[in-house]
């Protein structure tokens, strides 16, 4: 219960000054390659949130199309994954929209800002057995980012600038 009190007050930020930030985002991209997304439950996402290539440092973001904090980042995700492609790094973008969402909003939003990281959809409603699988100390806000490779890992429930961000990636790559 308190992780849907979590997500309501997300929501209802992302209609603040979030419009403005989302219109500026979408407004600074073209058009998305491929229309086509992968839907997994919880079980199946598991894969994506362990150990998979003992070389790379893998950057886990969840997010989604309504909330603002989230779409205001999405940016410096896209630019980490460009700058740090040849450094062993992949950044997976996990929304968590709405499944009846899918076809009407985040499809388009992908379309129109072009996003060249790998998007997954996220469809299991039962946040409260699959949120504490990803870390036990997250609430369910978003968004929220995990970083691994095979020596360590960090959760991280907030938003980051890409300064930020590109710090707390270079801790996994030195």
């Amino acid at each position: 219960m308190k992780h849907m009190a979590l997500i309501i007050t997300i929501v209802l930020m992302s209609f603040g000054n979030g419009a403005s930030q989302i219109n500026s985002f979408e407004e600074t991209h073209l058009n998305h390659p491929d229309n086509s997304l992968k839907v997994f439950n919880f079980e199946e996402l598991q894969s994506y949130l362990s150990e998979k290539d003992a070389k790379k440092t893998y950057v886990i973001n969840f997010w989604a199309t309504w909330c603002a904090p989230c779409v205001k980042e999405l940016p410096y995700f896209e630019q980490l994954n460009a700058k740090y492609s040849n450094h062993n790094v992949e950044v997976i973008l996990v929304s968590l929209d709405f499944p009846k969402q899918i076809e009407t909003k985040l499809k388009p939003f992908l379309k129109k800002n072009a996003l060249k990281s790998e998007v997954v959809v996220l469809d299991d409603v039962d946040s409260n057995t699959w949120i504490p699988k990803v870390n036990k100390n997250w609430s369910g806000a978003i968004p929220a980012t995990l970083i691994y490779n095979k020596d360590k890992k960090a959760f991280y429930e907030r938003s980051f600038n890409y300064q930020e961000l590109e710090t707390e990636v270079k801790q996994f790559i030195k």
